[in-house]
């Protein structure tokens, strides 16, 4: 589980898996676009025969793009052609030293805004809408939500599920009605990628990064990402910094 500041535009070409966004999971295949809104948390698995594409949407460019995520299927064989257009000028100007390039960049993005919107007119009813319409996805986005904005501090499941106004057992039952995981896996899946990020990109000490992360000491922090990845915060970020010098 994760998340960004900025929307993401997510394109899969080939190869099948499953994507929780908001705590909602489905499948997904070739020729899917997935918008990702800023700050909505999400994760998805990525198998061997899996190629796709990710798109960072400027801040600045985020009023022309939806305000909820939305997973769109390509069936229509001159709109995946289009699309593989769109996304090839785009890398070409972002890979370009040519003047302009930063400005042309953001125009063929723009266009992908627009095929973007034509395609959701477009769209025929799947069902996805209506399961986000139902009453636990709809409490498990909340709590999504809530997870975004709180998993630096030390509250539990339950005091989630009190500002949300359900008990516990009922949050949980969502969550694993809606994406197969229970309530506090999802929130244990996003402190352990924050603190993957923390380690593998930053030279914070680990005692601080459990302080940020809530833990109430180091040595717990310690063994619960011990519990998870396998390896000791530590070891983490040495075998993280030795794969990138090779």
């Amino acid at each position: 589980m994760r998340s960004h500041a900025s929307p993401r535009l997510l394109y899969v070409g080939k190869g099948h898996g499953r994507i929780t966004v908001a705590g909602l999971t489905s499948g997904y295949g070739p020729n899917n676009l997935i918008f990702i809104p800023a700050h909505t948390m999400y994760g998805f698995d990525v198998g061997p025969t899996v190629f796709g594409q990710m798109v960072t949407i400027p801040g600045a460019m985020a009023s022309e793009w939806p305000d909820e995520h939305i997973h769109l299927r390509l069936r229509d064989v001159t709109a995946q052609k289009e699309l593989l257009g769109l996304l090839d000028a785009l890398e070409k100007e972002l890979s370009s030293d040519r003047s302009a390039h930063s400005r042309a960049a953001h125009y063929h993005l723009g266009l992908l805004a627009v095929f973007y919107e034509r395609q959701l007119d477009a769209r025929a009813d799947d069902g996805q809408e209506a399961r986000s319409e139902t009453s636990a996805a709809r409490l498990v986005a909340a709590y999504t939500d809530l997870i975004e904005r709180d998993y630096r501090s030390d509250r539990r499941v339950g005091d989630y599920a009190t500002e949300l106004g359900v008990t516990p057992t009922h949050l949980t039952r969502c969550c694993k009605q809606t994406c197969g995981k229970s309530a506090l896996a999802l929130l244990t899946d996003r402190v352990h990628y924050e603190a993957c990020m923390l380690l593998r990109e930053t030279r914070t000490p680990v005692q601080q990064i459990a302080t940020e992360l809530g833990f109430h000491s180091p040595a717990y922090f310690s063994r619960a990402f011990l519990a998870r990845s396998g390896r000791t915060p530590s070891d983490f970020r040495k075998h993280g910094a030795a794969a990138q010098r090779r």
